[in-house]
């Protein structure tokens, strides 16, 4: 039974089909006519009752399926009445003899006016309103995953709803994409009525009058019941269906039913009844007026006017008496909860001790550019940043916990890594931040300030001097902007601290998907998710991408046959990486950097020596000192040109070399000559010598 259950719309459908050529008895079609007017009508009840178009999901289909029963039984209905002079069931019959009420022309008139209000009024307008929410549907699909993204990385929400809600999105926009084709189904459906209805009209007089010998009157009574009944028959379905596509597809804003919502936002305007009924009682006082009938609806306006009025005088004192209590309600339970009481919980101390990868604070005055609802869209800003990010170098950075904090004053914000402040700054929202040029062409009134991020001298302006500052040659950007570039170069900067042994499982777990002979071959018997860990560390820590784990996977594979030393097997990984190292440095083909003199790199050379932990470098502090005042003067020449500096040196060196001036100059990347493309035209900016 179960089984036959859930083929029956298969069986349905077949039977739908059968109906084309088989013809079929006046008992059956009845009782088809009969299932075709109670179907239309539970769909039309349906779409009244539910909250949100995607509770009747299958709606589309079942235009289709009520759509093509329609038409067979306008077929099977068409061959009674041209072979058994218009006996084609009593429902045929009893509706045309009463709509015609012996006079065919009425009958004709109240048929092409039912199928014109369809066709012209409800499936015109359902069409269109199909159409536009296919497309702003379409439309609004990327701000709605972005905000799907910014509530997830702010903990607002879980994996689990994050994936549910995305899955409803992309249910609603193939939901309104199906409707915006079923309505054509409909209008179609219309179009057809008129032509069956006349073909059986003008085929019955045909047949009536030459093939039966009838008289033109006994044809005309005949068929136009017939006739009439069986478009009436077939219309009043249709017109069922057609109001439930118009309902289903203006569905969007609504909460509740449409009962639910029609009955609770018109009494929620008792005053529209109140001027109603007065005005319609004055317009029974006008002279020729059925005056009886406005003055009955003019009482009944002002009744339920009041009667609206007063639920909601009654609604709004239980609120607020509501109110009170639960605010006494919850002062009570603060009192009787102390903060010891709370704390004598052993499992509400261990939330204590949670920490975030990455938070940042605000002070008061910066709420409003986190609160979504108040328009800020720093939530929205980070989401894009985590998703270049994540683009860009291969590592997903963890949520950014938001907090407001009353330790901080009302225009500072701090940005902690490990629930510890690694950077501060202050941002005045009702200002400008304009960066100074190397020579600027005029000065502007402003506060001056250093810039968080990259410790440019700046002022803070007013947003009417913006214009003028621009012209000066000032960079200006808006307060927003200055927090998030601090952020994410802040993050940028901490990121190899964030890539956890968690992070590196789901690395290693997501390219298995794509290549599980690769990662069962490496792990864990070629190399350790530790030792991956420290791999990915050092490359991000030197701002290398790790996007192509699959090439750093089998440098690490080959290189662990000669060696097991990381920083070897590192290095040997940056050269496997070297046409994503040049696209990452190169501007233009070509690179701008600092070289060391062949002296230089021979001293550095022979200092390395080894112990139980591998090589380092022991470089003796006068040869230290030169070098590193010499690229003091050099990274200035930098600055100017826009870049981050670049040193250039032998493969052998660059990793002791990077350790060596990483503690003076942290923003300085060092790359070997095996990790650049031929195809690189290299600039000397400056020569380190001794």
């Amino acid at each position: 039974m179960k089984k036959i259950l859930s083929n029956a719309i298969s069986l349905f459908v077949i039977v739908i089909v059968l109906l084309l050529v088989i013809p079929l008895n006046p008992f059956i079609l009845d009782i088809f006519f009969i299932m075709n007017i109670s179907i239309s009508l539970i769909i039309l009840l349906i779409t009244m009752n539910i909250k949100e178009p995607l509770e009747f999901s299958i709606f589309p289909s079942l235009l289709l399926i009520t759509t093509l029963f329609r038409i067979g039984l306008n077929i099977s209905s068409t061959q009674l009445i041209l072979t058994k002079q218009g006996q084609a069931g009593q429902v045929i019959a009893a509706i045309g003899t009463f709509v015609l009420q012996g006079n065919a022309v009425v009958g004709v008139i109240i048929f092409l006016i039912i199928v014109l209000v369809q066709f012209i009024v409800i499936t015109k307008g359902a069409e269109r309103v199909a159409e536009v929410a296919a497309r702003f549907t379409l439309d609004a699909m990327p701000g709605k995953q972005m905000a799907i993204d910014a509530d997830l990385s702010t903990g607002l929400i879980t994996e689990e709803e994050a994936r549910t809600r995305r899955h409803k999105i992309q249910k609603e926009a193939d939901f309104y994409g199906a409707m915006d084709g079923a309505t054509k189904i409909v209008k179609g459906d219309a179009v057809m009525s008129i032509i069956i209805t006349t073909i059986n009209f003008v085929a019955g007089v045909i047949i009536g009058m030459v093939q039966s010998s009838m008289d033109f009157g006994s044809v005309l009574q005949v068929y136009s019941i017939a006739t009439i009944g069986d478009g009436l028959v077939s219309q009043i379905p249709a017109l069922l269906i057609s109001t439930s596509t118009g309902m289903i597809v203006t569905r969007s804003v609504s909460e509740g039913s449409l009962n639910t919502d029609v009955s609770a936002q018109f009494l929620a305007q008792p005053q529209a009844f109140l001027i109603g009924g007065i005005l319609l009682f004055a317009v029974a006082l006008m002279p020729g007026m059925p005056h009886i009938q406005l003055v009955v609806v003019s009482a009944a306006l002002i009744a339920l006017g009041l009667t609206a009025r007063h639920r909601m005088k009654v609604a709004g004192t239980m609120g607020a008496s509501a109110e009170e209590m639960m605010t006494s309600a919850e002062e009570q339970q603060e009192m009787a909860v102390t903060e010891e009481e709370y704390y004598k919980d052993i499992n509400n101390i261990y939330s204590l001790l949670n920490v975030e990868p990455v938070e940042m604070e605000v002070g008061y005055s910066l709420i409003p550019l986190v609160d979504e609802s108040s328009g800020g869209k720093l939530i929205n800003r980070i989401v894009i940043f985590r998703r270049q990010y994540a683009q860009e170098m291969g590592f997903v950075i963890p949520p950014v916990r938001l907090r407001d904090s009353s330790a901080l004053n009302t225009n500072q914000y701090v940005i902690k890594i490990k629930g510890e402040e690694v950077a501060k700054g202050e941002i005045l929202t009702d200002y400008y931040l304009a960066l100074e040029p190397p020579n600027p062409t005029g000065e502007i009134d402003g506060i001056e300030t250093i810039e968080p991020a990259y410790g440019i001298p700046s002022k803070w302006i007013t947003p009417d001097l913006k214009e003028m500052a621009e012209i000066y040659g000032y960079t200006v950007i808006d307060p927003l902007s200055v927090i998030v570039t601090h952020l994410s170069e802040t993050i940028k900067k901490h990121v190899s601290e964030l890539m956890t042994r968690q992070e590196v499982t789901q690395l290693v777990n997501n390219l298995k998907n794509q290549m599980p002979e690769l990662v069962e071959e490496a792990f864990p018997n070629i190399i350790t998710y530790s030792g991956f860990q420290k791999v990915l560390c050092s490359l991000l820590k030197e701002g290398v991408p790790i996007k192509d784990l699959a090439t750093i996977l089998e440098t690490i594979l080959d290189s662990s046959a000669t060696t097991r030393d990381l920083d070897t097997i590192t290095e040997n990984v940056r050269v496997a990486l070297k046409r994503t190292i040049t696209r990452r440095f190169c501007m233009d083909g070509q690179m701008r950097v600092i070289t060391l003199d062949a002296e230089v790199e021979k001293l550095i050379a022979s200092s390395l020596s080894k112990n139980e932990n591998g090589l380092y470098l022991a470089l003796n502090p006068e040869a230290m000192q030169k070098i590193i005042m010499q690229l003091a003067d050099i990274v200035k020449k930098f600055a100017e040109l826009g870049q981050p500096p670049i040193i250039l040196t032998s493969h052998v060196i660059r990793l002791y070399f990077y350790r060596l001036i990483e503690q003076f100059y942290p923003d300085i990347y060092v790359l070997s000559f095996n990790e650049i493309g031929n195809n690189v035209q290299i600039q000397a900016i400056g020569n380190i010598t001794l």
